[in-house]
C-alpha cells in the first residue's frame, strides 16, 4: 500500500510543535468596536464634566420649579393666568430673597465697625487676662511695637488680600449669573409645566404614563413640604432668637433673629453652628457673657426643635427619618457639594414615597423581642413556659 504524502501546510501554519493558527476573522472587528466604545465613553466623559455645571443648574431649576409650583397651581386654580401667577410668585420670593440679603448686609457692615470700634478695648481686656493669668508683663505697646518690627508679614497678608480681589469678583459674578440663569429656567419649567408634562408623556406608552404623572406629584408635594416646613421652622426660629436677643439688649435683634431662622431652617447640618457665629460676634462687643447666654439659649432652643417642634410639622409634609435625612445630606454633599446637601432631603423624601407605595408591607407580630422591653433571662422564662404549654 502506497504511503500517503503529507497534507499541504495552511498559509501561516509552522511545522513542529508550535504551531500557529491563522487569526480569528472575528477578532480585528471586535477590535475596532472596542477601540470606537473606549472613543465614545471618553468623548461622553469629556462632555459630561463639561457640563456637568450646566446640569447642575437644570437640576436646580427644576427643584426650584417644584416648589413654587403648589402656590402657582393655586393662583391658577383661581381664575389667574398661569405666566402671571408665575411672576408674581418668582416677584414674592425674589423680593423675599433681596430683602434678606439687604438686610445681612446691613448687620454685617454695622458689625464689623461695631468690632473695629472696640478692638482696642478689647485686646486691652485680653492683654490684661493674659498678664494676671500667666503672670507676664505685656503691654499694648509692646504688641505694636512686635507687629510693626514683624510688618513683612501684615504686608504679605495685605498683598495677598489685595491678589485675592480679583477672584472674589469674580466669584461674586459667577454666582449672581448662575442666580439668573437658575431663576430664568424656573420661571420657564413653572410656566410652560402642563406643556412640558404632556410633552413627556406623549413620549411613553399609557401605561406609563400615570406611573410618570403620579411620580410628579409626589415630587411637587415633598418638595413644596420641604420648603414649606424649613419656612416655617425659620419663622418660628426667627421669632424666638429676636426676641431673646431683645431682651439681652442686642443691636439689630430683629436681623439677627431673621439671620439665625434662615440660616439654621435652610442650611443642613452646620445650619445652626453657623447661624450662632454673628449674634455671638455682636454680643462680645458689647457684653461678653451675653455670648455665653446665646449659646445656651441656641442649644435649649435646638433641643426643642429638634425632638418636640419640627416632628410636629414635618410629619404632614416631609416624614424622613432622622438618620436617613443625615445620610442623605452627606451623600448630596459628596455628589453636588451645597447644592446637592440642600436638595438632598426633598429628593430622598420623594423617592421614599414613591416607592413605598409599590412596596408590599405586612403586618408584624406581637413579639417582645421587637421593642426589647423586658431583659433576657425574662424573654427566656417566658419562652420555657411557652414550650411546657406546648407540651402539656
Amino acid at each position: 500500500m502506497a504511503a500517503q504524502p503529507p497534507a499541504s501546510a495552511e498559509p501561516g501554519d509552522t511545522g513542529g510543535s508550535g504551531i500557529r493558527r491563522r487569526m480569528p476573522s472575528w477578532l480585528p472587528r471586535a477590535m475596532v468596536l472596542a477601540f470606537v466604545f473606549l472613543g465614545l465613553f471618553q468623548l461622553a466623559n469629556w462632555a459630561f464634566h463639561r457640563l456637568l455645571g450646566i446640569l447642575i443648574i437644570m437640576l436646580v431649576a427644576f427643584f426650584v420649579s417644584l416648589a413654587m409650583e403648589p402656590a402657582v397651581g393655586s393662583l391658577v386654580g383661581r381664575g389667574m393666568n398661569r405666566g402671571l401667577a408665575t411672576g408674581l410668585v418668582f416677584v414674592l420670593v425674589f423680593a423675599c430673597v433681596v430683602g434678606f440679603i439687604a438686610a445681612l448686609v446691613t448687620l454685617l457692615v454695622e458689625t464689623v465697625g461695631n468690632l473695629a470700634n472696640e478692638a482696642p478695648r478689647l485686646i486691652n481686656e485680653l492683654v490684661d487676662w493674659v498678664n494676671s493669668t500667666f503672670h507676664q508683663k505685656f503691654t499694648l505697646h509692646d504688641l505694636t511695637d512686635r507687629l510693626l518690627r514683624d510688618s513683612d508679614i501684615i504686608n504679605g497678608y495685605a498683598e495677598r488680600a489685595a491678589n485675592n480681589v480679583w477672584g472674589v469678583s469674580s466669584t461674586i459674578l459667577g454666582g449672581l449669573a448662575q442666580f439668573l440663569t437658575i431663576a430664568l429656567f424656573s420661571i420657564y419649567l413653572t410656566a410652560d409645566g402642563p406643556k412640558l408634562r404632556r410633552t413627556m408623556c406623549s413620549l411613553l406608552p399609557p401605561a406609563r404614563q400615570d406611573t410618570v404623572l403620579h411620580a410628579w406629584d409626589l415630587a411637587i408635594e415633598k418638595t413644596g413640604g420641604y420648603l414649606y416646613s424649613r419656612a416655617l421652622l425659620a419663622v418660628i426660629s426667627a421669632v424666638a432668637h429676636g426676641a431673646f436677643l431683645a431682651i439681652l439688649g442686642l443691636p439689630n435683634a430683629v436681623a439677627l433673629g431673621i439671620w439665625f431662622g434662615v440660616i439654621a431652617s435652610f442650611v443642613p447640618t452646620v445650619g445652626t453652628y453657623l447661624a450662632g457665629i454673628l449674634p455671638i460676634l455682636v454680643a462680645l462687643t458689647i457684653r461678653p457673657i451675653d455670648a455665653l447666654w446665646i449659646v445656651v439659649f441656641t442649644i435649649v432652643y435646638q433641643w426643642f426643635q429638634d425632638y418636640l417642634l419640627q416632628p410636629r410639622i414635618t410629619q404632614r409634609t416631609v416624614d424622613v427619618h432622622a438618620a436617613i435625612a443625615l445620610l442623605a445630606v452627606l451623600a448630596g454633599g459628596a455628589l453636588l457639594g451645597a447644592v446637592g446637601a440642600l436638595l438632598a432631603i426633598p429628593a430622598t423624601a420623594t423617592v421614599q414615597a414613591f416607592f413605598s407605595e409599590y412596596v408590599k408591607r405586612y403586618a408584624v407580630s406581637e413579639d417582645p423581642r421587637i421593642e426589647r422591653t423586658t431583659s433576657a433571662r425574662k424573654r427566656r422564662r417566658q419562652a420555657a413556659a411557652t414550650t411546657r404549654d406546648d407540651d402539656e
